[in-house]
């Protein structure tokens, strides 16, 4: 009986130092940061504005706009936990191909952005940024896309659900960082130890654009049921796009498949706005 009581003993003592331990790592868990810029999207032929936003705590986040010829619309681009916005070039390629404009920047503590990140923190530079194309830039919200990939996607569908864009287009993103903790430690009670919330489930209910998902059922990362289940819970209208390849990759990987996806669902957005207008001239 005493060997039984000493193995539980020792079992308990080992469960307590992993749960601590990822008590107090979960910010070095969530956030990847690098902060040597290697690239700029001058080294893929494109032209950009470099720039410092000023966040409302006053600290001054790195950030790049990219103009493309005759663009319509101009996309807001939350990127993922990891990098920074070096890694990003491929995405700023084929939006800048599709004739769109993108701001893009690195949250606090990433490439060289100041600070370090925190939650509340990434929401308060994706509004910094929101701030600088609808006053700064004096670009109509009608023709802002709010885009985030992975994490991005938790933090741009927060600030949707704040501000009025266009659309949304959340990509490979989870339902909630709980959600995702206990994927990777089910056997963990993850909402007792969750410092972050990233609900992105409770962001979406509140978001009033049009919104598409997007996501491939190879994702290694972040189930693909997770954003089945984000896209019932948005309103219309809405639009689901199964891309393939890993999670990191797949927007590459699926080549065609995801930018006539794209263009399909700008199309589908302009249209709905122009009946939308009609409607309310009517009335």
């Amino acid at each position: 009986m005493a060997v039984v009581w000493t193995i539980l003993l020792i079992v308990i003592i080992a469960y307590s130092i992993v749960g601590w331990t990822l008590f107090f790592l979960q910010p070095r868990f969530l956030y990847a940061p690098i902060r040597e810029i290697t690239y700029t999207p001058a080294d893929i032929n494109l032209a950009y504005e470099k720039l410092a936003l000023k966040t409302e705590d006053g600290l001054k986040i790195a950030a790049w706009y990219i103009p493309a010829e005759n663009a319509k619309y101009t996309v807001l681009f939350c990127h993922g936990n990891a990098g920074n916005m070096t890694h990003r070039l491929d995405s700023i390629n084929i939006f800048n191909e599709m004739g769109l404009n993108c701001l893009l920047f690195d949250y606090r503590g990433y490439g060289d952005s100041q600070g370090k990140p925190t939650e509340a923190g990434t929401y308060m530079d994706a509004a910094a940024a929101w701030k600088w194309l609808t006053e700064k830039k004096q670009i109509p919200s009608n023709r802002i896309i709010i885009f985030g990939r992975s994490l991005g996607g938790s933090i741009a569908a927060h600030l949707a659900a704040r501000v009025n864009p266009r659309a949304l287009v959340l990509e490979s993103t989870f339902t909630s960082y709980e959600q995702i903790g206990k994927k990777f430690y089910p056997y963990m009670p993850v909402h007792l130890f969750a410092k972050f919330h990233y609900n992105t489930l409770e962001y979406v209910k509140n978001v009033r654009c049009p919104i598409l998902f997007i996501h491939s059922r190879n994702d290694e990362i972040v189930p693909f049921e997770f954003s089945l289940r984000l896209y019932a819970a948005a309103a219309e209208p809405k639009r689901f796009l199964e891309i393939t390849g890993s999670h990191n990759d797949g927007f590459l990987f699926s080549g065609a498949v995801y930018t006539d996806g794209w263009k399909d669902w700008l199309h589908a957005i302009s249209e709905h706005h122009a009946e939308h207008a009609g409607r309310q001239r009517i009335s």
